[in-house]
């Protein structure tokens, strides 16, 4: 039996990237420089980790600074939260993009919501107790 590790984005400012997901409540769990390809690596996601959660892997290629298109097979990454609505504040505090505001999910009771980070990939934002 396997377990979900990862899911790896590149990203075209990798600091803009951090400090918004830490908006998020999550943080740099570690970093990996590699000089010889040119890209730094940093896996970010929740507490330390220990519970062996899935991470996101921001992706800095050195010099890669105008971007990537996020294609059309990307849908979004999903977290969940206590409180959608104040997710949302502090998301629209911090300068994110809020695209979708908080409520029940269409044809149901579920409260989600939708951000976007600084390169434009769409975050679910589902509220979990």
């Amino acid at each position: 039996m396997g377990s979900y590790l990862h899911t790896m984005v590149r990203v075209r400012n990798l600091e803009a990237s951090i400090a918004f997901y830490a908006l998020l409540g999550m943080r740099e769990l570690r970093r990996r420089e590699v000089p010889e390809g040119k890209y730094t690596l940093v896996f970010i996601g929740y507490g330390d980790n220990a519970a062996g959660q899935a991470e996101i892997e921001l992706t800095y290629n050195w010099g890669q600074d105008d971007g990537y298109e996020v294609g059309t097979g990307f849908g979004h990454f999903a977290v969940g939260v206590p409180d959608v609505a104040g997710m949302v504040e502090a998301v629209r505090a911090g300068g994110g993009k809020v695209t979708r505001e908080a409520g029940p999910v269409k044809f149901g009771t579920t409260v989600i919501a939708f951000v976007e980070d600084p390169d434009g990939y769409k975050i679910e934002l589902i509220q979990r107790g």
